[in-house]
Order: structure tokens, then sequence, then C-alpha cells
């Protein structure tokens, strides 16, 4: 996998967002149309009281990813109720096209008392090709179990061989590693199935194998199958330190499979990494990865979690 960077593809800060968003373009997440591909994201804005809220909006492009076409100007999934599981935010939000409809998979969050926040997966459908999407229900789809206690999240879901497969994290801890900052949390990629894309069938096992150190947080899963091989691109960070020292923050890793049971890492084959400067020269995070056209696509965010908002490379054949 050798990757062509194409540079930095929608900057927030340049457009008008809905609910007065003006910064962030995180977990980029695409919709392929039939003339143009639509790149959903998570942008923020700030609530009464100073805190952050995500909210879903998204942006058009050429199928050749060189002309945006359009950006959203209506919110395109309204915030959950009071109490509700996605009360603060939604993010990531990742979508499929089942029949004449579009699934997608979200991830709510909501403030906690002991820790920042907790996440679970809830589920919501599109009838008009992706402009709106109402939710399957109030509660979450997929949330905390015995053995997965909290932030499940990050699903990603493909179709391969009539079955419906979602990588998504949980979370396996919180904890406080220096005396002066607040608990971080601590999460893995696991995996599902479901006969129908609303049932699904999980374990709450490790699937991808640690690089850094048993503590390693890994997010945002993205699988494409390519001559014969399942490929998995996500990102992975130190537990803590990441926010201001960018040797921990956020890397692209990259797993393969041949069977969607086993994957073997191997980060040194992903084909990326950090640029010498410039949007992505100290972080990349949040990949997604998509075809269109013949050509296989990879849309990441770079520094600052995607506060710039999120660049794109072309698959080198």
């Amino acid at each position: 996998m050798k990757w062509k960077k194409l540079g930095l593809l929608f900057n927030p800060t340049e457009h008008t967002l809905p609910n007065r968003c003006v910064e962030f373009a995180q977990s980029p997440q695409t919709l392929v149309l039939a003339n143009k591909v639509r790149v959903y994201f998570s942008t923020r804005e700030r609530d009464s009281v100073g805190k952050y809220l995500s909210h879903v909006a998204y942006a058009d492009f050429s199928r050749d990813m060189r002309r945006l076409l359009a950006v959203s100007n209506e919110e395109v999934l309204p915030l959950g109720g009071r109490g509700c599981f996605d009360e603060h935010g939604i993010f990531p939000i990742n979508v499929l096209r089942d029949g004449d409809r579009v699934l997608a998979y979200t991830t709510g969050w909501n403030r906690k008392v002991s820790v920042s926040a907790d996440a679970s997966i809830g589920l919501a459908i599109s009838h008009d090709d992706g402009d709106t999407f109402q939710r399957y229900g109030n509660g979450p789809l997929l949330t905390a179990t015995l053995h997965e206690p909290f932030l499940v999240g990050d699903a990603f879901v493909q179709r391969f061989d009539d079955s419906y497969h979602m990588w998504y994290i949980y979370g396996t801890k919180w904890q406080k590693f220096t005396e002066t900052e607040p608990p971080d949390r601590v999460y893995k990629i696991a995996h599902a199935i479901s006969p129908d894309g609303f049932n699904w069938r999980r374990d709450g096992q490790q699937i991808i194998s640690d690089r850094l150190n048993a503590d390693e947080c890994q997010a945002l899963p993205t699988v494409i199958y390519i001559d014969g091989m399942y490929h998995m691109y996500f990102c992975y960070r130190q537990p803590f330190g990441f926010r201001h020292d960018s040797s921990r923050s956020y890397r692209i890793g990259y797993a393969r499979s041949t069977d969607l049971k086993k994957w073997v890492r191997d980060d040194g084959l992903a084909g990326i990494d950090v640029s010498g400067d410039g949007w992505d020269s100290e972080m990349q995070c949040y990949p997604h990865l998509f075809e269109c056209d013949s050509k296989v696509y990879l849309l990441y965010n770079g520094n600052e979690f995607g506060r710039r908002g999120f660049g794109l490379a072309v698959l080198e054949v």
C-alpha cells in the first residue's frame, strides 16, 4: 500500500456550517452518489457554558474529488434529547447504502461526572439519499456490556459475503496517568457481525495487537477488500500526553486479513506517515477508505484532531 498525498481537502473555517459551528471537520466518511461524493464529518459548536457539542455536517465533491460542490447548511441529524446517549454530540457517523435506504451508524456521546464522557453506537436511517436521517430509536444500538463497560463507538460497517460486519472500539479503563491531569481513556478495536445490520453478535475481544504498550489507544477502524486481501486502517496513540506532545499523538496504523477473523498488524506497510511540515505534520488520525471510479482513496484528519479539516490521499498502483 503506497499513498500519494493530495493535500488538505476541506477547511471548515472557510465555510458557513450549520449549528453555529466554526471549527473541526473530524472523521470524514463517504457516501458515493451517482454524480458526486458526499463526505460526512463531525464539527463543533460551543454551548451556553462554553463546552463543545458535536454535530454532523457534510461536504459534496465531484467524483474525482477535485471540486467542492456544496456544503450542508442544515443539520443532518439533531442531537439526542435530555439524558439520551447522544445528548452532547455525534462523532463520528458512518454511512452504508443498503438498498434504497442509507444506514447511519452514529457514535453518540454524553458528558459524565467522574470522567469526561461516555459513548454508545446509535442507528439512523435516510430515505432521501443521505440529505437527512431519522433515528431508528432514541436509545443506542450497541452500548456497554459486561465485558465492554464503557466507550463503545467508532463503528465502521461493510457487507461481505451476505453478512454485515462492524469494526468498532470499546473502552478498557479510565486511569489517571499523572497527578495533575484528569483521567484518560484506553480503548481497543473489536468486531461484530449481523445478518441484517440491526441485530449484532459480538464477543468484546481485541482483534488488533498493541504496538506501543498495553495502554495504547486504537480508534476509528476502516476496512477495504483489494486483490484477495482485507486491509484495515486505523489510528493509534499513547494514552496520555498526546494533546501537547506530537510524538505521542495519533498515527495511522495498518493490519491485513484473509478471513476477517485473524488480523496481522504491520504499520510499516501503511504507506503513509506524517509530513515534515504543514497541516498533517504533528498528527494523522481518523482514516476512512473508499473506492470511486476505479480509484481507492484515503481521507484523514491532521493536526489538532481535525481542527482545520481533512485531507486526501490516493492509492498508487
